[in-house]
């Protein structure tokens, strides 16, 4: 599993020396013949944007969508970095391409780590050589490995296509919310496809994946989501690329909520018989961000009492003697009062890992679902602090 397992595609991780545990903390994915190939891209909507965002975006625009490589750091998200933040930025494009004899546009670049902190550039320039010259087809789990913050793991996916494949990393632990939460995805293909067709597949499998993603309703300055395809396998449909793409970005999302700072519940938490799907969707948001609602999944506790409150304050039609509540399929709230249910299942249910929870509010066919996770004492610790 590997961003390197579609046809074409090299890739490298480091320790670079930004990180001062020395931890891998640079990376890369290139084409293997350093030639450009359509790519394209989808970027955090938050207005305080960070400087690799930036740069990409004006990079993807100067060449068209095509591109050779992105390199990646983590431990430093240059973001609130000012100028001197994208003058970096550039220097870390330009140096890759010095080392793959190509134009700075055709690289790409992002960040993670602390924000307002600056770059530092001449360690990561100056292990650019290194990095460049350590690609290799194999070198897929070092690239995730090296993109990591505060994740435990590194989160990698590979889906065979029809007669094609779509490889990728991600990182991401933190500041998850849509959209799309803080992480960095890099995708590969061998299918061929135009930019065009590449960013329709993209916006399409993020929409499910990564914009369902809510740990903490923190939206990052840094969020990118990049895919790029070789071409090598030929020519496929449009319906089966985005099939492909976001069954790659589903998987990551999952592996990431997962991965979510002090996590221990992966919870699909889903809105049912809305007026619409927009006021489905605003509901699912508002308990996926309740503190209670969230401890009280961490205490393996189906207190459906702290549901029904968040919805019916959050600003949307809702009617209790028309609402119900589920826990893995079974019902225990029925219009608002308790309602006669087996116990042990739904202790059964609570203690497990992977929680479905469902409110219905019977009021019509709008639906939404959002991907999230408890709350525990280990997210606290994980952010008090920056050091």
């Amino acid at each position: 599993m590997s961003v390197t397992a579609a046809a074409g595609f090299v890739a490298a991780g480091i320790a670079a020396g930004i990180k001062a545990s020395g931890a891998p903390d640079l990376s890369l994915v290139a084409t293997a013949d350093g030639r450009p190939v359509p790519s394209a891209g989808v970027f955090t909507r938050n207005r305080m944007t960070a400087a690799p965002v930036i740069t990409t975006r004006q990079h993807l625009e100067a060449t068209a969508g095509l591109s050779v490589a992105v390199v990646l750091n983590s431990g430093n998200a240059n973001a609130a970095t000012g100028d001197a933040g994208l003058a970096d930025a550039r220097a870390m494009c330009a140096s890759v391409a010095a080392e793959l004899g190509i134009e700075a546009e055709q690289v790409l670049v992002c960040s993670t780590g602390l924000i307002g902190i600056p770059m530092p550039i001449d360690v990561i320039t100056g292990a650019i050589p290194m990095l460049v010259s350590a690609r290799s087809s194999s070198g897929g789990p070092d690239a995730a490995t090296a993109i990591m913050t505060t994740d435990t793991h590194a989160k990698q996916v590979v889906v065979a296509g029809e007669g094609f494949t779509v490889g990728g990393m991600a990182k991401g632990a933190a500041m998850l919310s849509p959209n799309m939460a803080t992480m960095l995805a890099v995708l590969t293909t061998d299918a061929e496809a135009t930019p065009e067709q590449l960013k329709a597949a993209l916006v399409a499998g993020v929409a499910d994946s990564f914009n369902v993603l809510d740990v903490d309703g923190c939206t990052s300055t840094n969020d990118t989501v990049l895919l790029f395809a070789s071409g090598l396998a030929g020519p496929v449909s449009q319906d089966a690329l985005e099939r492909s793409v976001a069954a790659a970005c589903r998987s990551l999302a999952e592996q990431m909520c997962g991965d979510a700072e002090g996590a221990t519940k992966v919870v699909r938490f889903t809105v049912t018989g809305a007026i619409d799907d927009a006021q489905a969707l605003i509901g699912a948001r508002y308990v996926s961000r309740s503190n209670l609602v969230k401890c009280s999944w961490y205490g393996c506790d189906p207190y459906w009492g702290r549901i029904a409150s968040d919805l019916g304050s959050c600003g949307i039609d809702f009617e209790p003697s028309s609402f119900s509540v589920s826990y893995g399929g079974v019902t225990v709230c029925r219009g608002a009062v308790d309602a006669d249910h087996d116990a042990a299942a739904v202790a059964a249910h609570m203690a497990g890992r992977h929680l479905e929870i469902t409110a219905d509010l019977g009021l019509g066919s709008g639906r939404a679902t959002i991907l999230t996770n408890d709350l525990s004492h280990a997210y606290i610790d994980e952010n008090m602090g920056t050091s």
